[in-house]
């Protein structure tokens, strides 16, 4: 047997794939420009798909917990900037401290408002940098198919949440920060003692900081690093670990610390044990993995699954990730060294999100798309790699041409995938909809559908969302509010009040069905009854205008004019726009100038 069959038949090396050399030591001239043009439109077509299959989401408007940034004044007020770094609690919606994501959110307000265009383009476009990042990540590493890696990662609908979801823009720039500091690590690790290696250190540790301020899954970027430094070189020295050991210093410290930020705003303990969580990380991890191959039945909130030290189907998903691991640890001198750390890069990214510790999305589903926007990278470069290692072998350029063009159908089906994915998030009817379609029994998706209906102003839908919601979760105060308020703009006063004392029974102080009772009482003529909801609903809200107006009303329904002014002006200072208190306001002057 020849020297070259027995070196054929060994397989590829373990470590990154060389590229490959041309046949002839002199090329042709001729396919120099075609080469070079190649090259030219990689980047810009990549740009290309990433911007086009998202364009559904330039339309779309704000969902869902968009509403920690639009309706929080640090990012309206021109001072904001100062209390989003240095007073984050002033946000209420938002348990964490990410103070870069809310930066730019501040940045784009002064821009153009809350116009959710402009923040939509914003996501759409780093998206397409981080896709740009990718591949010139991938070129650096050798990874066989690099640009069509990068190209599956910019059309793949798994990214459709982080990227059509404005106030997941906190993937999109912890992913920005991650992939430039890889890159500032690798030139590091590749460049000669003595050179600018130690400003691309300094550089990269800067980087990954500010991913760690945008979101804490860029924890995991010094585990990323020695995971490449074994797939080069078979082991990971203590150079390696000296190295970095300043990322991990400074990752816990900042990841402790938002912990401790999030643990002091929403104390959470869900009471897993360590056998349960063993068991969520690896049913997770088979999830998103069966996702990211086979993209179908994505949404916003995927159903919870049981868990118990006693059931063989959870330990089933444990085995199954131990035998792949030790499959491809025993087979790396066959197939190489890439599948392994392919896989180990998937699972560490992960770690954080795999439900070893309590975060709060755990109470809504274990596992979101998002989650996985920089951890699908492995899995991706693991097959398109051996794809393009496969297609290189064929042994025709005839068939070499069909395998691309398997690849090009292979991208427009998914990015066919993403665009009618984007359309999802283009209000909160068509997101809450959707989510109860694939998953009825979502926590909360009922009464998020019913309250987006009630803004759509479809009033016998909402009705029936919000009693789907309670009947679902009994002690949902918000479900049979919102049932209350589509109760009372239906004209159903009766039972709106009987819908909305249930609530209030449930919670004696939360501000809206107090507000809303006292409206239902005032639309029945009982303006009386009414005073004493709208004071508590002061009490529950001081900075609410509706209770003031709603007192102004009925103070001047029952002739009382001088106080009704008074609650009609303080109803103008909390909210200048109102015209309906404007036009009451104007009322009762006259009456009083009549006397």
């Amino acid at each position: 047997m020849s020297r070259r069959k027995r070196a054929r038949r060994r397989g590829p090396p373990a470590g990154p794939a060389p590229a490959r050399r041309a046949a002839s030591a002199s090329p042709p001239s001729a396919p120099e420009p075609r080469f070079a043009r190649r090259e030219a439109l990689a980047a810009p077509v990549l740009a290309a798909l990433a911007v086009g299959c998202y364009l559904p989401a330039l339309s779309a408007g704000f969902v869902w917990d968009d509403e920690a940034f639009t309706g929080a004044a640090a990012v309206r007020d021109w001072d904001g900037l100062w209390r989003i770094w240095f007073s984050p609690s002033e946000i209420e919606d938002e348990g964490h401290y990410w103070p870069l994501v809310y930066t730019s959110f501040w940045l784009e307000h002064k821009l153009w408002g809350f116009a959710p265009a402009g923040y939509h383009a914003v996501n759409v476009l780093l998206h397409a940098v981080n896709a740009l990042l990718v591949l010139r990540l991938a070129e650096r590493l050798a990874v066989p198919g690099a640009w069509l890696v990068a190209a599956v990662f910019a059309v793949h609908p798994l990214h459709v949440e982080s990227v059509a979801w404005v106030i997941e823009r906190k993937d999109l720039l912890s992913g920005l920060f991650y992939l430039s500091a890889f890159l500032a690590w690798l030139r590091f690790a590749d460049a000669p003692r003595g050179g600018r290696g130690g400003r691309d250190y300094v550089l990269a540790l800067a980087l990954f900081a500010a991913g760690m301020l945008c979101k804490s899954i860029a924890v995991t970027l010094p585990a990323a690093f020695l995971i490449v430094s074994w797939w080069k070189r078979g082991r990971v020295t203590g150079g390696d670990l000296l190295r970095t050991a300043p990322f991990f210093v400074v990752g816990a410290a900042m990841a402790v610390a938002d912990v401790s930020f999030y643990e002091a705003r929403e104390p959470l303990s869900l009471g897993y044990t360590a056998v349960e969580r063993l068991q969520i990380a690896a049913h997770a991890l088979w999830f998103y993995a069966g996702k990211l191959l086979w993209p179908d039945g994505l949404t916003a909130i995927y159903p919870h699954w049981e868990v118990g030290a006693g059931d063989p189907v959870a330990w089933g998903y444990v085995a199954a990730w131990a035998a792949v691991a030790a499959a491809l640890w025993f087979l790396r001198g066959r197939v190489g060294r890439g599948p392994l750390a392919g896989v180990s890069f998937f699972a560490v990214t992960l770690s954080p999100v795999l439900g070893f510790v309590d975060y709060g999305y755990m109470q809504f589903s274990f596992v979101a798309d998002r989650h996985q926007y920089l951890a699908g990278l492995g899995p991706m470069a693991v097959f398109v790699g051996a794809a393009a290692v496969g297609a290189e072998r064929l042994p025709s350029a005839v068939w070499r041409r069909c395998a691309a063009g398997v690849a090009a159908a292979a991208l427009v089906v998914l990015a066919a995938l993403t665009w009618r994915h984007a359309g999802v998030y283009r209000d909160g009817v068509t997101l809450f909809a959707h989510v109860v379609a694939y998953n009825p029994t979502a926590r909360f998706a009922q009464q998020n559908l019913g309250k987006a209906l009630l803004d759509a102003g479809r009033l016998e839908e909402a009705l029936a969302a919000s009693r789907a919601a309670a009947g679902q979760a009994p002690d949902d105060v918000k479900a049979h509010a919102n049932a209350g308020v589509a109760l009372i703009r239906l004209g159903r006063l009766e039972e709106a009040e009987e819908r909305l004392r249930h609530a209030l029974s449930l919670d004696p102080r939360h501000p809206v069905v107090l507000q809303n009772l006292a409206e239902s009482l005032r639309k029945q003529g009982r303006l009386d009854e009414t005073l004493g909801y709208y004071r508590a609903a002061m009490e529950a809200d001081p900075g609410s205008a509706l209770p003031h107006a709603g007192m102004g009303h009925a103070l001047f329904g029952l002739g009382r004019y001088e106080e009704a002014l008074r609650s009609l002006d303080r109803a103008l200072v909390l909210a200048p726009g109102l015209e309906s208190v404007r036009t009451v306001r104007d009322s009762a002057l006259s009456r009083l100038g009549d006397r």
